[in-house]
């Protein structure tokens, strides 16, 4: 279906719910009425099929004396589906769509914290971003909160407590077992809780965002528009190059720019090395979780040959720096291409060698049936990248809706059904194969010409811009403001969409393989947690209670 006959269809079928349909960068923006929210969102999540992508609030009192919410789904090649929604300032509230659109759970809830946006019908309305003691009534991201201020804590700092079963009248609850926030399994400060009985995970609780960096806030109150690259390639300390070409994707998808084509070779070139080496680090921190210590160590070895490369290309082995709007920064030069050439073949015949001694009996064993997530499940909460891709979906943003070089590319998609944490290895394995393929012909392909182009900042511009990460697509959404300033920067990067499936992929499994389940998502963190989870097995109920509290409850219990 076209764009024109999808906006036709929409107008015929909520004709008394449409407020505005525009067309921005060649998307669909699409206002409709509050009430009619949750009809619309469900029709183009369920009939129309539409991949959910996230959601962000927009603080605009300043200029329709209302709050916006943005629903974002991808909606066919080349086209993003924006479902728009505004409210008064003096009542902020919107029906939730987390009902008929599971995945919108955490970006409403981050609405509610950043914005005081209520949404009514949400299944879950608690804190997501703000810390237990942030002062009530005080949302960072609305635009009269100075991006500098520093509110008080209110409560003192509290030490972890490792909580053993627990007995109430000689009922058994369920051992919560703290993991995290630093422990030799996990290559990150993060923090699960797992409710385990015996040596079966039951469940698990999950609490981030307690070192929120508020990138957003400070690209929208201090950066231009060419600062903010340097600060979207920190976003992520493996992954940046993805950050900083999604913004820019959306900031030339606002403005009009028209990107020369020397540029987008360079750029997919850079984020298929980046690719390349994000998989071979994965590889050697899942072969070290299964004590495979000889896959760790080739795989960080070959390694080495990528990060050499990116050094030579953009001068640097990490955070490259070269993005900009309207192209790169710098070139590829031709004695580069010839050097780079060998090093790929050389990681190419390395890097086979290693899939043969990878997947051997014992670490298939390890891997097969466990952490299973079912396609459907994959589709509701709105996962991503080879965690989606190896319960089945064959969804990619580099074929669904390519940029830069990728149209012009030949390479597969590797999929696989299986759904479990061989199957996500197995994609991940594929794919280093498919971008060393990809890098390869760009750099044979690499056209002449120009690397940027020049453009003229315009106010209240939408843009959606979305790159293929390693670890699944990175969506960055734009409204540009004034003296070449954002007036509204939303970043969602993959661990935020897949995160919540660990819920259902750790379930039944046995304790020594939880920590080889969570990082089959390949998960990015920036946090830890500060509270207590005790579930109830016979009620089905979280306690979230403070240390203190818990203290005083296991003294009270345990005598």
């Amino acid at each position: 279906m076209s764009k024109e006959e999808l906006i036709s269809k929409l107008k015929s079928k909520f004709s008394e719910c449409i407020v505005k349909v525009d067309t921005p960068g060649n998307d669909i923006l699409v206002e409709v009425k509050p009430e009619c929210l949750v009809e619309v969102a469900k029709y183009v999540f369920n009939e129309e099929n539409m991949y959910y992508a996230t959601s962000s609030g927009a603080d605009e009192r300043g200029l329709t004396g209302k709050f916006s919410v943005y629903h974002i789904f991808s909606a066919d090649k080349r086209c993003w589906f924006v479902l728009k929604t505004s409210v008064p300032a003096s009542r902020p509230k919107v029906p939730s769509i987390t009902g008929v659109v599971p995945g919108a759970n955490w970006a409403e809830r981050e609405a509610m914290d950043m914005f005081g946006i209520q949404f009514e019908g949400h299944p879950e309305p608690t804190r997501l971003v703000l810390p237990d003691d942030w002062p009530e009534g005080l949302h960072p991201l609305r635009k009269d909160f100075e991006h500098n201020y520093r509110p008080p804590s209110k409560t003192p700092e509290k030490e972890y407590l490792s909580v053993g079963g627990v007995f109430v009248g000689g009922v058994e609850y369920s051992t919560a077992l703290p993991l995290g926030p630093y422990h030799p399994a996990l290559h990150e400060p993060e923090y699960f809780e797992l409710l385990v009985k015996g040596e079966e995970v039951i469940d698990v609780r999950y609490r981030g965002f307690h070192v929120h960096r508020g990138i957003e806030k400070i690209g929208e109150s201090r950066l231009t528009y060419n600062q903010v690259p340097f600060i979207a390639e920190r976003i992520c300390g493996i992954c940046g190059f993805v950050h900083s070409s999604s913004y820019c994707m959306a900031i030339e998808k606002a403005l009009g720019i028209d990107v020369p084509e020397r540029a987008k070779y360079i750029r997919t070139i850079v984020l298929e090395i980046e690719r390349i080496h994000s998989h071979l680090l994965w590889i050697g921190v899942a072969c070290h979780l299964l004590g495979f210590e000889t896959g760790f160590m080739h795989s960080w070895r070959i390694r080495e040959h990528v990060m050499d490369l990116a050094e030579l290309l953009t001068g640097s082995r990490k955070t490259y720096g070269i993005n900009i709007p309207g192209g790169v920064r710098r070139d590829i030069i031709e004695n580069q291409i010839e050097k780079a050439k060998k090093v790929m073949d050389l990681i190419e015949s390395e890097f086979k060698i290693l899939k043969d001694k990878l997947l051997v009996p014992e670490v298939i064993s390890r891997l097969k049936g466990v952490g299973y997530l079912p396609k459907e499940d994959a589709r509701k909460i709105a996962v991503l990248g080879p965690t989606m891709r190896g319960s089945g979906i064959a969804r990619d943003v580099r074929k669904d809706q390519p940029y830069f070089a990728y149209p012009e590319l030949d390479f597969e998609i590797a999929v696989y059904d299986d759904g479990d944490n061989l199957a996500r290895t197995l994609v991940r394995v594929d794919e280093v194969l498919e971008s060393i393929k990809i890098v390869k012909q760009a750099l044979n392909n690499l056209p002449k010409g120009p690397i940027r182009a020049d453009f003229e900042p315009k106010p209240m511009k939408l843009g959606v811009g979305a790159v293929e990460a390693p670890r699944g697509e990175v969506v960055h959404m734009v409204i540009t403001g004034r003296s070449s300033k954002l007036f509204r920067w939303r970043v969602r990067a993959p661990t935020y969409n897949n995160i919540p499936a660990l819920k259902i992929m750790l379930k039944g499994v046995a304790l020594a393989d939880a920590p080889i389940t969570i990082a089959s998502i390949d998960p990015c963190f920036s946090c830890t947690d500060r509270c207590i989870v005790l579930r109830d097995l016979d009620r089905g109920t979280y306690i979230r209670t403070s240390l203190i509290e818990m203290r005083r409850y296991v003294v009270r219990v345990l005598g």
